[in-house]
C-alpha cells in the first residue's frame, strides 16, 4: 500500500485524479527492472541500504523520484525482512548500557582531580559484555540495533515481471485514494452469475459495509460505506476496503464513484474508476471463497449423505429490492433431482444474519436451509416466518442432522416440480 508521500494525484475541480504510469512506457519499464535487480541481487542487505541504492539510482527530489520510491514500495510490501542478531537485541542494550553506566561510575570514583572528567572508552564496555555473552565484540555491536526498521536484512521476496510491478504500482495508487472514502458507489453489468458471486463474497469476506440494488438482467449497483464513515478502527477498514478492489478490477464493465474527505482538512472531494481505466487486477481470478471453518463440515456430509452432491453455489438470489443473496451451496438429491440452497450463518456473518430473517420469508426461494450459529443472537419469533429448516450448531453444522432434514424436503415435496426461483 502506497503511504500518502507517494500518492500522486491531479486535480480536476472537485474531483480526484490519479496519475497512473504507462504499463507500456519503455523508460518505467527501465527503471521498474532496475528495482527488481536490486530487490534480487540484495538478499542480505538490511532497508536502510536498500533505500540508499534506490535513491542512488534516481538521484534527489521532483515527480520522477516519488514514483521510483513508489515503485519500490510496492517491492518492500512484496518483501520479507528479518532481524538478524547473535544476541536479542533487546538483551544486548540492556546489558551495554547498564554496564556502561557501571563502567563510567567506577571512572569517576577513580578519577585524581577533582572535576575531572575520565576517557571513556567503549571498546571496554563492549569486550566485557562480548565476553559475558559469548560472543564477538563486533557482532555484538552489530546486535545492539538490529531490530530498528532501517537495520532489518532482506530474507526473499516474491519477484515479479517490471510490467507486472507497474500494474501493482497503479493499483496501489487507487487503493490509497479509496483509503480516504466515506461512500464508495459500485455499478457492475454485463456479468454472469458466477462473477456477480464473487464480487459479493469477496464483500462479505472483507466484511465492508454494503447494500446492493438491481438485477442480473440490468447490473448490481452496490453501496459500500468507506472508512472515513466510520468512528474508529478506519484503518483495518480501510485496508478491507483496498483489499476489494482487485476483485472488482477483474469485472469487463464496472463504474466506481467514491466520496472523499481529502487533505489534512478533509475537503469533499470525488474519484472516479472504471473499467476502461485500464487498471490490471493483481490477484488471480481464483473465483468464490469458501470459509476455512466449512471444510470439515464439506467432508463430513460427502460421507454421510452420498445420495445427494454439494456445490459451492452460483446462484444470485434477488430479495425484492432489498438486494441479493449468495447462499453458500446447492445441494442436489441425486435420485428426484431436487436441489436445496444451503447457508452457514456463522459468527462471521452476524451482520447478514437480520437481513436474512427479515427478507428470505418474502423473498427466498422455495427450497433453502439455514443454520444457524448458537453464537449469535436470534430473534426466534423471526425464526418462525422462515419457510426453511434451521439447523443450530455450536462450532461446525452437524452433517448427518442436515442429511435428516434434506430427506424431510425430498419426501415433502410435491407431485408437480417446484421452480427454485420466484
Amino acid at each position: 500500500m502506497l503511504t500518502g508521500d507517494l500518492i500522486r494525484v491531479r486535480y480536476a475541480k472537485q474531483r480526484v485524479i490519479p496519475l497512473y504510469i504507462d504499463r507500456e512506457a519503455s523508460h518505467w519499464l527501465e527503471a521498474a527492472e532496475s528495482l527488481l535487480l536490486l530487490y534480487r541481487e540484495g538478499i542480505g542487505m538490511t532497508r536502510g541500504e536498500i533505500e540508499s541504492e534506490v535513491d542512488a539510482l534516481f538521484g534527489g527530489g521532483g515527480k520522477a523520484t516519488q514514483v521510483h520510491r513508489g515503485l519500490a514500495k510496492v517491492l518492500e510490501d512484496r518483501a520479507e525482512f528479518e532481524v538478524v542478531a547473535d544476541v536479542p537485541p533487546e538483551e544486548v542494550r540492556e546489558k551495554v548500557f547498564s554496564a556502561a553506566a557501571a563502567h563510567r561510575k567506577i571512572l569517576v570514583a577513580e578519577a585524581s582531580t577533582p572535576g575531572h572528567r575520565p576517557h571513556f572508552d567503549r571498546d571496554v564496555v563492549l569486550a566485557r559484555v562480548a565476553g559475558e555473552l559469548g560472543v564477538e565484540p563486533q557482532a555484538l555491536l552489530g546486535s545492539l540495533f538490529a531490530d530498528l526498521r532501517d537495520e532489518n536484512r532482506l530474507l526473499r521476496f516474491d519477484d515479479l515481471t517490471a510490467q507486472r510491478l507497474i500494474d501493482r504500482y497503479n493499483v496501489a495508487l487507487a487503493q490509497a485514494v479509496l483509503l480516504r472514502s466515506v461512500l464508495v458507489r459500485v455499478e457492475v453489468r454485463g456479468e454472469g452469475p458466477t462473477r456477480y458471486r464473487a464480487l459479493f463474497r469477496r464483500l462479505k469476506f472483507h466484511r465492508l459495509l454494503y447494500r446492493v440494488d438491481g438485477g442480473m438482467r440490468d447490473g448490481y449497483v452496490i453501496h459500500v460505506d468507506g472508512p472515513l464513515s466510520l468512528f474508529n478502527a478506519t484503518t483495518k477498514y480501510g485496508l478491507q476496503m483496498a483489499m476489494f478492489l482487485p476483485a472488482l478490477l477483474h469485472c469487463r464493465d464496472f463504474h466506481l464513484d467514491a466520496e472523499l474527505r481529502w487533505g489534512p482538512r478533509r475537503e469533499p472531494r470525488s474519484f472516479h474508476l472504471e473499467a476502461n481505466d485500464g487498471l490490471v487486477s493483481p490477484q488471480a481470478d481464483t473465483g468464490t471463497y469458501t470459509p476455512p471453518e466449512l471444510a470439515a463440515f464439506v467432508d463430513r456430509f460427502r460421507q454421510v449423505a452420498t445420495d445427494w452432491e454439494l456445490h459451492e453455489s452460483t446462484d444470485v438470489i434477488e430479495l425484492g429490492r432489498e438486494g441479493v443473496w449468495i447462499p453458500d451451496y446447492r445441494l442436489v438429491h441425486k435420485p428426484s433431482g431436487t436441489d436445496v440452497l444451503f447457508e452457514v450463518v456463522g459468527f462471521w456473518k452476524k451482520a447478514s444474519l437480520e437481513r436474512l430473517l427479515r427478507l428470505l420469508p418474502g423473498h427466498g426461494p422455495p427450497r433453502y436451509v439455514l443454520a444457524i450459529s448458537d453464537r449469535l443472537k436470534v430473534d426466534e419469533e423471526a425464526l418462525q416466518e422462515l419457510t426453511g429448516p434451521i439447523l443450530r450448531f455450536k462450532e461446525i453444522p452437524n452433517a448427518t442432522e442436515l442429511a435428516t432434514m434434506l430427506r424431510s424436503l425430498v419426501q415433502d415435496r410435491p407431485t408437480t416440480d417446484t421452480p427454485l426461483f420466484r
